[in-house]
């Protein structure tokens, strides 16, 4: 007959004096408190308040997130749950219980403090010599927005839907008025109220993407100019005069109604279309995988982002020696702004991995090499082709691609829970800050 131990959930537990005592003392609870204990209380944004119950203390609130950002759980109702079930949770938020708007409040409005903290994590990996700034990779992901993709609309259709929506708006105001009488007159307004929020929704689309037209034209208007005084200047025979930039939407640019910062955007040719941002991550090369920036767009193209990214580490950590990107970063302006930093940029030009020998796939059609004619590709190319490139580029793919591995799949971050760009640009924080703390408390544990 088996043997089990005896058991009665009617037993009183008979709790510790010191609830670290139920705390494993290598948990990653104890790291994340050491880096939020560095943030100084001038980087968050503390309501002021004349009376009224007392408020939590900042911290305590940066910890809680970062630790739940880092397990997994990133609801802020998840995350007021977690702090009467989970005793690691619990012993953050020191027996107290946030309530899930003051943590999604708080989310919102304390980016500066989540740079803040993010900056400190890695100056504790520095001093401990887990970090070494010299070689870094950088990369981006997609990551899905907290909008759906079929509440984008193209510009056309948006001014028919405008004008489609007026008529049905001046009709149901019309049968409002002659209904006044009628035993349920809060019928009508309550259908012609749905439809004055859709119009004036597709209202502000409309001005958004004409004010972005508008904005792109006055920035080309001076390349215009230029073409349009060298045509005049030009003798003999002449061909079309440049058209001026035109400050109208194209009818197929599109909107999303819930974030209009976000963008239609797909992973590779072969993906399907997503309602997403940009997500990029300065991952360094020399051993410690730890993130050492962030950078959000709305951009499926990686190639702006590549100098400003890395730039943007020279007023903290500093500038490296050398990065290292995919073929999606290659922009000329982008590697002679890093080199004129004293940044040695290795960027791919091409495919750099061939067929897999025994694949079970066929072998792809040959298509003829690309003619390369650019001066900076060249250079590119035959650095990249030396054994000493080689063997750094190397580094890139063992780097920085397992970081979003881990962040999406380990820790299960795979859409913001925020909207607008500043406000996920500070999710973003939170989530490679998350990252950084698991990964400085396995390096510490290893």
């Amino acid at each position: 007959m088996a043997n089990f131990l005896p058991f009665d959930r009617d037993q009183p537990f008979l709790l510790p004096p010191d609830l670290k005592a139920w705390i494993p003392g290598d948990d990653l609870a104890h790291v994340v408190i050491a880096a939020v204990e560095r943030v100084p209380l001038h980087s968050f944004v503390i309501p002021r308040r004349t009376g009224g119950k007392p408020q939590y203390n900042p911290r305590l609130m940066l910890a809680l997130l970062i630790y739940c950002y880092a397990n997994g759980l990133f609801s802020s109702r998840r995350i007021e749950r977690a702090t009467y079930r989970d005793i690691a949770v619990r012993f953050i938020a020191a027996n107290q219980h946030p309530d899930h708007d003051t943590i999604a409040t708080f989310r919102r409005t304390n980016a500066q403090a989540f740079e803040a903290a993010f900056l400190q994590v890695l100056l504790l990996a520095r001093e401990t010599g887990l970090l070494r700034l010299g070689t870094v990779s950088i990369d981006g992901t997609k990551i899905d927005a907290n909008a759906s993709k079929i509440r984008s609309v193209r510009y056309d259709r948006a001014v028919a839907l405008r004008e489609r929506l007026a008529a049905d708006i001046a009709a149901l105001t019309a049968q409002a008025e002659a209904a006044d009488a009628e035993p349920d007159p809060q019928a009508l307004p309550g259908e012609l109220a749905r439809r004055d929020v859709l119009k004036a929704k597709l209202d502000e689309a409309c001005a958004r993407l004409e004010a972005q037209a508008q904005a792109e034209a006055d920035a080309a208007r001076p390349a215009y100019e230029e073409k349009k005084a060298a045509h005049a200047a030009r003798k003999g025979r002449r061909g079309p005069p440049p058209s001026p930039p035109d400050p109208t939407p194209p009818a197929d640019r599109q909107s999303n109604l819930t974030d209009p910062d976000s963008a239609l955007m797909r992973r590779s040719r072969t993906a399907e279309y997503r309602q997403a941002y940009n997500a990029q991550a300065v991952v360094c090369a020399e051993g410690s995988q730890l993130i050492l920036a962030t950078g959000l767009s709305a951009s499926a193209s990686d190639a702006p982002s590549l100098a400003p990214t890395i730039l943007a580490m020279e007023p903290t950590l500093g500038l490296p020696a050398a990065v290292l990107a995919d073929c999606g970063f290659g922009s000329r302006e982008g590697v002679e702004q890093l080199q004129a930093r004293g940044i040695d940029p290795l960027v791919a030009i091409g495919r750099t991995q061939p067929h897999r020998p025994y694949d079970f796939r066929p072998p792809p059609a040959v298509k003829p090499e690309r003619q390369i004619k650019e001066p900076w590709r060249l250079d590119m190319k035959a650095k990249l082709e030396t054994p000493d490139g080689q063997a750094l580029y190397k580094r890139r793919k063992q780097t920085v691609e397992p970081v979003f591995g881990i962040i999406k799949s380990a820790m299960g971050f795979l859409r913001f829970h925020l909207r607008g760009l500043g406000p996920v640009a500070g999710e973003w924080t939170i989530v490679a800050l998350a990252y950084n703390c698991r990964r400085v408390h396995r390096l510490c544990h290893a």
